[in-house]
């Protein structure tokens, strides 16, 4: 095998370069996501109102967020490649975010508890006027837990600024029994949409990306 001092003859090192991004999100999970497939990136923490419209179903709801979350960057960075996200958790249809407080969480747990439940993540890319929007959909199923085990969670688990009150990578990870789909889009970021998003406003005609 080569050295890492040495050059495989048919790679050529320009071939494949990532942009620097400006995360629209103050997430230590979205931030260790891009680091860890070496994505560099500044944090600007896009501030919006977060209050579900009447009616409105999860999917629009992350979406509205995500592109409004862009929105806000883009007024402060104009030129640079924007990236926003906004991950919600659904049972039953209904929205469940981040709760206010500790015996929210506890009950968002207990809800959790037995039963499937869906991550959405929507993100967006914008750079200058344009932008480009999409989701992923993650199923997870929890095992039935008790009231120790919700304790433990709630105590341990730092739930107050996950969506659904859980961390998938964290004390969470011993109580998931499935998951379906993207497993970093539970994480918080599904690098592989937002990968695919920027390789197709990266062959816009208007090539703004160049």
């Amino acid at each position: 095998m080569p050295s890492s001092s040495e050059k495989l003859p048919y790679i050529n090192e320009n071939v494949f370069e990532l942009p620097e991004l400006i995360l629209a999100s103050a997430s230590p999970r979205r931030a260790e996501i891009l680091t860890n497939v070496g994505w560099k990136f500044k944090v600007f923490k896009s501030e919006v109102d977060e209050t579900p419209l009447n009616d409105e179903k999860a999917a629009q709801y992350t979406k509205r967020l995500a592109l409004a979350k862009a929105a806000v960057a883009a007024e402060r960075f104009p030129d640079q490649l924007i990236l926003a996200a906004d991950t919600t958790v659904v049972i039953d249809e209904k929205i469940i975010g981040k709760p206010e407080n500790i015996l929210e969480a506890g009950k968002m747990l207990r809800m959790l508890s037995g039963r499937c439940h869906k991550v959405i993540t929507a993100v967006a890319l914008q750079k200058g006027s344009q932008i480009l929007s999409a989701a992923e959909e993650t199923l997870v199923e929890f095992d039935r837990l008790d009231d120790s085990e919700i304790e433990y969670l709630v105590t341990n688990g730092n739930p107050l600024d996950k969506a659904g009150a859980y961390a998938v990578q964290a004390q969470a990870a011993l109580f998931i029994k499935r998951i379906e789909g993207d497993y970093w889009n539970v994480v918080g970021l599904p690098v592989r949409l937002v990968y695919n998003l920027y390789k197709k406003l990266r062959k816009s005609p208007k090539n703004a990306l160049k």
